[in-house]
This record gives structure tokens, sequence and C-alpha cells, in this order.
């Protein structure tokens, strides 16, 4: 991993792993486009992609490098659906509706596989498959998550806790959903494969570039840099939390969340003894604890968000003994890489898709499921301004929502804490309750033996005697 790309995209796994990608030049010559996308994440690559293969005229503008932030630090997890709860959902907008949120959702993962496939992007390693795992042993609260998910056409398998010890050998675990269409991927080769196909299909991308202020009247919209300018019909905003700079009461509808992940180094035969699947694997709510084998022999894991950033190095004990808890044969673990993405959440955990005023568009607040639902999004914004679709609007019952500032931030992390805190508890008591039943069936089985061995003590040395024909010695009836 050279200097540069740790400095760009932190210590990480994908940096050590990165493709060759060209550094793009800044805008230094005035340009007039037909759209002008702000922010070089995945939303902004999708739609900068997706308008670029209709035809129009688009350049993407990205303050610093391409996926240096949340798109490209993230664990990898391809879902579907939102970060938000699909009960939650459903009670906002209804069934119907929240069923064809979903299957957006769905469209947007079926994009990145079909973009993994098509375009023969190097270095992304797809694997399928991804577990929900419960470290809680209740079995209606699992019943009920599979039967919504069922409704609302998702492709899963419940699996029983034998089954998921039978691949995760941790005595931690319970229950498992098995989501059998998700995938995980290397997010950073991703992005630089989703530009390098932009590119193809005529987008023209600038790094370096920031926005400095835009004038949204008229039919041109008219958009400053530092060396040059533009103007555009539509101009998209992707930028995420970046934005602020630039539109700071849209960045202030997000909570930033920081998480932080390790990679560790090569674990040889120990990993793939304890760990039988190969897909991703989350056992936490939220941002805390997702994990997937890399690199044949190590182990990618993700948790402990925060709302303020903090210096990843400080959480690798806190990782590494999350990882010794749950799968205590690993032995000792050593880390190789450490890293943090921040990511910006909205209060009601759905993503900000849209029309902000006529001719510019919103795309945003992905945070927790952003591989899906960034390609989901620049479909949407792509195909409304190049067909007039309206299917975007099925996101406007979630509007922008001032995200509470400082006290939203605390608020939040304390609601972490507290979840955190719960969950460990409910842990405990569920691995109490297994322990117990265990004790209870030995003690049943104990109590059934002594009859027999009772029964067999009774008859005494001369009915245990062999007798010559192989069979236990009784008295014939020629004996008398």
């Amino acid at each position: 991993m050279s200097d540069a790309a740790s400095k760009i995209y932190g210590n990480s796994w994908y940096a050590a792993t990165m493709v060759d990608a060209p550094t793009r030049p800044s805008l230094s010559s005035d340009l007039d486009v037909d759209v002008c996308v702000i922010g070089g994440g995945l939303a902004g690559l999708t739609t900068a992609r997706e308008v670029a293969r209709n035809g129009w005229s688009v350049v993407l503008l990205e303050a610093g490098r391409l996926a240096a932030n949340a798109s490209g630090r993230n664990t990898g997890f391809v879902l579907p659906g939102f970060g938000a709860d699909a009960d939650k959902i459903v009670a906002r907008v209804g069934f119907a509706r929240a069923k064809d949120l979903w299957t957006l959702s769905q469209a947007g993962l079926d994009y990145v596989r079909k973009a993994v496939r098509t375009e023969c992007v190097e270095g992304v390693d797809p694997q399928d498959g991804w577990l929900y795992v419960s470290k809680k042993d209740r079995t209606d609260e699992f019943v009920n998550a599979v039967g919504m998910l069922g409704e609302l056409g998702c492709e899963i398998e419940g699996w029983p806790t034998e089954r998921v010890r039978a691949v995760l050998r941790s005595e931690r675990y319970f229950y498992a959903i098995n989501y059998l269409r998700a995938l995980t991927i290397n997010p950073l080769n991703y992005a630089l494969g989703l530009a390098a196909a932009a590119e193809r299909d005529g987008a023209r991308i600038f790094e370096n570039t920031p926005a400095l202020s835009i004038d949204p009247t008229g039919v041109r919209k008219r958009i400053v840099t530092p060396s040059a300018r533009l103007r555009a019909n539509h101009v998209v905003l992707c930028g995420n939390l970046r934005l602020k700079p630039l539109m700071p009461r849209l960045a202030a509808t997000l909570v930033p969340v920081t998480t932080y992940v390790i990679t560790t180094a090569p674990l040889g035969e120990r990993l793939a003894e304890a760990i039988g699947y190969r897909g991703g694997v989350s056992d936490g709510e939220r941002a805390d604890n997702h994990y997937r084998v890399v690199g044949g022999d190590r182990l990618m894991l993700s948790g402990r968000s925060t709302t303020w950033l903090r210096d990843p190095r400080h959480y690798v004990g806190a990782l590494t003994a999350d990882i010794k808890r749950t799968y205590p044969q690993l032995g000792k673990v050593e880390v190789d890489y450490a890293w943090a993405g921040t990511l910006g959440i909205t209060v009601h955990r759905m993503p900000q898709i849209g029309e902000l005023g006529p001719g510019v568009w919103l795309a945003s607040g992905f945070g927790g499921h952003g591989l899906n639902t960034t390609a989901m999004a620049g479909n949407l914004i792509a195909r409304a301004i190049v067909d007039g679709d309206q299917t975007w609007r099925q996101f406007t019952p979630f509007e922008l929502v001032w995200a509470g500032g400082v006290f939203g931030r605390t608020a939040i992390q304390i609601r972490t804490w507290m979840r955190r805190l719960r969950d460990t508890v409910e842990e405990r008591r569920a691995e109490a309750r297994e322990v117990a039943h265990r004790q209870a069936r030995h003690a049943t089985s104990a109590q059934t033996e002594r009859p027999f061995a009772a029964e067999d003590a009774s008859h005494g040395p001369a009915d245990a005697s062999p007798h010559p024909s192989g069979a236990g010695h009784r008295k014939s009836p020629a004996a008398g």
C-alpha cells in the first residue's frame, strides 16, 4: 500500500488491494453541460454513468478523490432493504408502498451485481449471501421477522440454531436469516470500476474540484469552482455530509456516524475451522458487528460506532476482543489494518431522494445500507432527468428533517450505548437459559438411565454370565 493511497483511503484493506486508477484532473476551463453531478461517491458515479449512457452530456465534480469517504471505506455489504426496519417503513407508508420500496432496494442490489459482472470490474471479489444472526433465543421475534420479510418479497431462508452453528462455530449464536441474493464486494474497487465505466459512456470526471457555490435560478444553473464555472440544466447533489460547505442546511439533516473497521493478519486454517460461511455476517444492529472473510484467511470486522470521529487505532483492542469473545478458538489475533468511515444517517433512516427545486436534485442519507441504495438512487434520478420518470416520488414521505445538531448526535450516541448494554444483558440471559436447558436435559437423561442400571444390578452375577450358546444363561426344562 502506497503512502498516497493510505493518506486518501486510510490504513485500510481496500487501500492495500486497490486496483490501478488514474488521477483525474481538476476542472480548469468553463463548461456547458446537460447535467452536473456534485460528489464522487457511489451515488454520484451511478447517476453520472446512467445519464451518460442515455447520450446526455454530464460532468462529475469531486472535491477530493473518488470514493475517498464512506463509499470506499465501508464493510462492503450489498443488501436489500434500507437502514430503517421493515416494520417501521410499513407503519409509515403502508404495506403496499413498503413492498414497492423494497422492490426498488432490491433493484439497486441487482444493479451492483450486474455492473460487477458486465463491466468486468477488477478486484471486487464478490461473494454471495448475508447471514443476519441473532444472539438471543427469541423464537417469536425470529419467526415474525422471517414472515415480514417474506411478505415483502425478500428471498430469504430461516436458519435454526443447529444450522447456524454448523457454519459459524460460536455458542453465542442462535437463529439466523440468510439473504440469498445479497453479496459482499470490495467497495473501493467497485467505485473505481464504476468511474471507468461512466467515462467510457461519455461522462467527464474532475477530482480535487470542490463546488464553491450554486445559483439554482433559471433554466441554466451556474456552478462555481476554484478555477472554472459550469452551466447545466440539472444539478445533482450527491455529497452527503461533504455538502456542508456548499449546502449547510442539507448537511444539518444528517447525523454523522463513524464506524471502525479492522482487518486481521492471515489466520490460516484456524479461520476456516471457525467460519465456514463466505458471505457477510451481522450479529448486531445498525453499525455494530459486521464481518466477513477477505483475502482467503483474513477477517474483516466493523463496529463500535460513534457520532464523533475518533482515531481508529483506539478501537483495535475492543474489536479484537469482540472476535475473541465470538471465536475463542482463533486464539491471539493480530491486526494489519485499521481505519474509520463516516456516513450520514437521517432521522427516519431512509435515504433522501428527490427534487429540491426545478432542476436541482438530491441523493443523500444512505447510512447503513449505502451500496444498494446509492445504486437505486442514481438510477431513479437519472431516469427522472432523462425520461421524466416519477418513481422517485415513492420517497416523498421521508422528508428532510433537521437532525438536531450537537443534541441529536449526543442523543444517538447515548441511545447506541444503551442499546449495546441492553443487547449484552439479553445475550447473557439467553446464554444462561441455554445452559439451564442443557443441564436440565442432562439431569433428565441421568434419571432415565438409573432405573435400567438398578434393574441390571437386581439380576445378580449369574444372570450376566454367558451361556455356551451365546445367550444369557437360563435353566432348561430337562434340568428339572
